[in-house]
């Protein structure tokens, strides 16, 4: 008998362009996606997970995410995260995320002032986190990048701490767009909140190119699995 699929929730915005490929992902390993528009004021009662995709909301303006943190789904987002319900923020949604002080830091624009869009090599550093369960400390995914405002920045008491509290999951290999100390993505105290700039969600059939990025989001399925099952 298979596992049951979970319902993972893709939250959408004015802007969103990687919605439907988070929903393929999502599909393609194991959950069931569901598309909820940004102005809904509730998740649907099933949900096990979330995903704040990757694209341009409210076409980036003032700074990236600093609008769409105020969208209703927003409230819902967080009420589900303070339930410690799994959720992930990939790029524009990263950035939303940390808008909405749900993650901590900022994303300023790449040190090259340039959008950058290629295959980049991250480290995993954190594997205790119900989104990266499926991934060995240490290991090196290969996924790709698209942004023009992916710098993650902290100052160096929060960067301290951050450190002290093993909140960095995913560093760069390489300086990639300036961020600090190569920070790729964070998670906040209870770790069940993960914010990364590379979109694992582009990075998961392997007739495409690398496949890597199944490690995330398989491991958010199966987290949403786990929180679905536990809320029965």
């Amino acid at each position: 008998m298979s596992a049951p699929r979970p319902t993972v929730a893709v939250i959408v915005f004015p802007g969103s362009n990687d919605d439907r490929d988070a929903a393929w992902a999502l599909h393609a390993l194991g959950a069931e996606p569901v598309l909820v528009w940004h102005g809904e004021t509730e998740l649907p009662s099933d949900v096990g997970g979330v995903v704040l995709p990757g694209g341009f909301s409210y076409g980036d303006y003032l700074r990236c995410g600093a609008i769409a943190r105020f969208s209703p789904a927003m409230d819902a987002v967080g009420r589900f995260a303070a339930e410690g319900g799994p959720v992930l923020g990939i790029c524009n949604g990263f950035q939303i995320l940390c808008e909405a002080g749900l993650l901590p830091g900022v994303l300023r624009p790449n040190h090259s002032l340039e959008f950058v869009c290629a295959d980049t090599t991250v480290r995993v550093e954190r594997t205790s986190t119900p989104l990266t369960s499926r991934c060995t400390e240490g290991q090196r995914l290969v996924i790709p990048v698209k942004h023009g405002e992916g710098a993650w920045f902290a100052d160096d008491d929060l960067y301290a701490e951050l450190v002290e509290l093993d909140q960095i999951v995913f560093r760069y290999e390489s300086d990639v767009n300036g961020a600090l100390h190569g920070v790729a993505g964070v998670c906040n105290r209870e770790g069940n909140i993960v914010g990364l700039m590379p979109h694992p969600e582009h990075a998961v059939d392997p007739l495409l190119g690398p496949d890597d990025g199944a490690f995330v989001i398989a491991s958010l399925v199966d987290a949403a699995r786990d929180s679905t099952l536990a809320a029965v």
